[in-house]
């Protein structure tokens, strides 16, 4: 079956009530740490995998930055990309995957260190190239029936691939989805962002006034959603609910964020309808928070337009794991899970001098947060904006 980004402004009858979608399981892989538990314990003793590169050469004639977040011991196998490697290593840590779920995958490149390969005239197989790839390998090893469809959004992809699983769930479409993002520092990716003069020299600063560009990083997660009521027939954990979403296209520039943040706040708007949600309900944000000068400034713009000005916690993890790219949606919301859980945030990695209208919001410490719902959101190039509400 086919489904399609339309089917994900879902309306209700009177008489239909919606079927909200929780998150039953979910694991991730960083730099930083290869589990939840893990990267969750060193982001808040304020650790970063951000460090210099080795996998590929970045002498300083040909890029503006030599270091990412990259997870050292993963080698690719024969002819196999790194992501191959990636995934094995994010799929052994989930439990089963009901056999009529909906697998939805999540990537800017897939496995393009295989057309570098093939490019230099090394061996390497093009059956990793297309995005295509990513199901392909998941989908036999956890006995799907289909390869379901993939999402290439810039960097909301994961975002929008969460979004519009709940609403395959919510429209009566799907009985259970799996979502499945990934990413790798490619050396592809690391010069175009170069090219874009958008990598800093050093380990990146979210909303830090001295803030000088983004750090690249690598990571992949899935995420089993199904409707609350066969989560709980099944007896599977309830780790958060997916409460609303909103998907914008600002369309201001080819790689850069409509700077008043316009794009963003309409997507948080429509987020906040969806969830039938009220500002004052979101108690806490896990922003994009790239440490790039627009990215970030757009943001606090955006967040101050809707939710209005009451300060709330803000953090970004970017400094600590990099920007993963298609992955981070992912990620991201399975920490913004981990937040509601605990009612802390972490630190905000590399924060120091607070950008106007980061005061008060964002820290480089951890920060209590309370009981409600945490706004989640994402942006990329070509403008595209993705905001998700999550609850308990």
């Amino acid at each position: 079956m086919v489904h399609t980004l339309l089917q994900m402004d879902t309306f209700h009858s009177e008489n239909q009530q919606p079927r909200q979608a929780v998150v039953t399981d979910a694991v991730l892989v960083t730099a930083l740490g290869g589990d939840i538990d893990t990267l969750w314990r060193r982001l808040m003793q304020k650790g970063t995998a951000i460090g210099p590169i080795s996998r590929f050469p970045v002498d300083q004639e040909h890029y503006t930055a030599g270091i990412a977040a990259i997870i050292d011991d993963l080698k690719p196998s024969r002819d196999h990309s790194l992501i191959k490697s990636l995934l094995d290593r994010l799929m052994v840590q989930m439990g089963p995957v009901p056999s009529d779920a909906t697998l939805i995958t999540a990537t800017l490149k897939a496995g393009i260190d295989n057309l570098e390969a093939v490019c230099r005239g090394n061996p390497s197989g093009f059956q990793d190239i297309p995005l295509s790839s990513l199901a392909e390998h998941i989908s036999p090893q956890i006995g799907l029936k289909s390869n379901g469809l993939c999402i290439s959004a810039s960097c909301a992809s994961s975002t929008i691939a969460v979004a519009q699983g709940a609403a395959l769930i919510e429209s009566g479409q799907a009985e259970a989805v799996l979502v499945c993002c990934a990413e790798i520092v490619s050396e592809y990716a690391f010069a175009g962002f170069s090219s874009l003069k958008a990598l800093a020299p050093a380990p990146c600063q979210p909303f830090d006034r001295g803030r000088r560009g983004l750090s690249l990083g690598e990571g992949a997660a899935a995420l089993l959603l199904m409707p609350a009521a066969r989560a709980g027939r099944e007896g599977r954990d309830r780790l958060g609910t997916i409460c609303g979403w909103g998907i914008t296209n600002d369309a201001a520039h080819i790689t850069a964020p409509a700077k008043g943040g316009h794009g963003l706040a309409q997507a948080i708007d429509k987020a906040l309808k969806s969830a039938e949600k009220k500002p004052e309900e979101i108690t806490a944000i896990c922003a994009h928070g790239t440490g790039t000068i627009y990215n970030d400034r757009m943001e606090l713009d955006a967040f101050k337009h809707i939710l209005g000005p009451r300060k709330r916690p803000i953090f970004s993890v970017k400094g600590a794991i990099g920007h993963t790219l298609g992955a981070a949606g992912g990620i991201e919301i399975i920490l913004g899970l981990k937040a509601l859980a605990t009612l802390t945030i972490p630190p905000t990695i590399g924060f120091t001098h607070p950008e106007k209208g980061a005061e008060g919001q964002v820290s480089a410490e951890t920060q209590a947060i309370a009981n409600g719902c945490l706004l989640t959101t994402n942006s990329g190039f070509g403008g595209v904006n993705a905001a998700i509400i999550l609850g308990p």
